[in-house]
């Protein structure tokens, strides 16, 4: 039979992950990593042979923004029709050469997936944790922190893997040419790249959380319900 135990703290555990791994996900598929610098909207999006950036000539100034793989850009208005950013991936192939896809921003994406994946794997198992706390012998909770760990140390990894690629022509495009490894000239940090930093955080305390969740499943109050056979078992632990 299966016995429903829900804590403070294994309940805490649980929301929480859930809204990590979904502020994870989106930080990191949005395009707002970088902003910037302003400018006119343009015919394209790139510079021309004469590494001039074609302009449509209007008046009102916009700042692109660029993230992991995506990309915010205003596109040639003709007749005011487009008005709002153009909101797309700018990777085509994951083999691009480093000017269009900078090779560190590959390598960045991959740890954060590998981190995101585990993240997922790891919310799943917290839900599953309101009915059954063990898996293959082991504590689900032990197991799912020791895993978010090591979901952390790859997000870090790509964190500081990130702005390596801030030397390709790519970013300089957005930022300016003087924009090197650790230096984006022109630029700003967009709020995407701050959320990161935060659900990186966040996954670090899940990890600790866990520990707390395995304690207060395995409490004595919990134990004496067990016995007795309850179905649902709500303990303010």
């Amino acid at each position: 039979m299966c016995q429903v135990i829900i804590t403070c703290r294994s309940l805490l555990w649980t929301l929480l992950t859930i809204a990590t791994t979904q502020i994870l996900i989106a930080s990191v598929m949005s395009p707002q990593w970088m902003i910037g610098y302003e400018r006119k909207p343009g015919l394209i999006s790139f510079k021309d042979l004469n590494n001039k950036t074609i302009s449509d000539g209007g008046n009102d100034m916009y700042r692109p923004t660029i993230g992991i793989i995506n990309r915010c850009t205003r596109l040639h208005k003709f007749q005011n029709i487009l008005k709002t950013d153009n909101c797309a991936t700018f990777v085509t192939d994951f083999g691009m050469n480093n000017d269009e896809f900078p090779d560190a921003w590959k390598a960045s994406f991959i740890f954060f997936c590998i981190g995101g994946i585990l993240m997922v794997y790891t919310m799943g198992a917290s839900v599953m944790s309101i009915c059954v706390q063990s898996m293959c012998g082991k504590s689900i909770f032990g197991v799912s922190g020791f895993i978010q760990s090591i979901a952390g140390l790859f997000c870090v990894i790509g964190l500081f893997v990130y702005p390596v690629g801030w030397s390709s022509k790519k970013v300089q495009f957005y930022c300016g040419e003087q924009s090197t490894i650790y230096s984006y000239d022109q630029c700003s940090l967009g709020w995407s790249f701050y959320m990161c930093i935060v659900a990186i955080i966040l996954v670090f305390v899940c990890s600790v959380l866990s520990i707390g969740a395995e304690r207060a499943t395995t409490c004595r109050k919990v134990e004496e319900e067990v016995v007795e056979g309850k179905a649902l078992i709500c303990v303010m632990a």
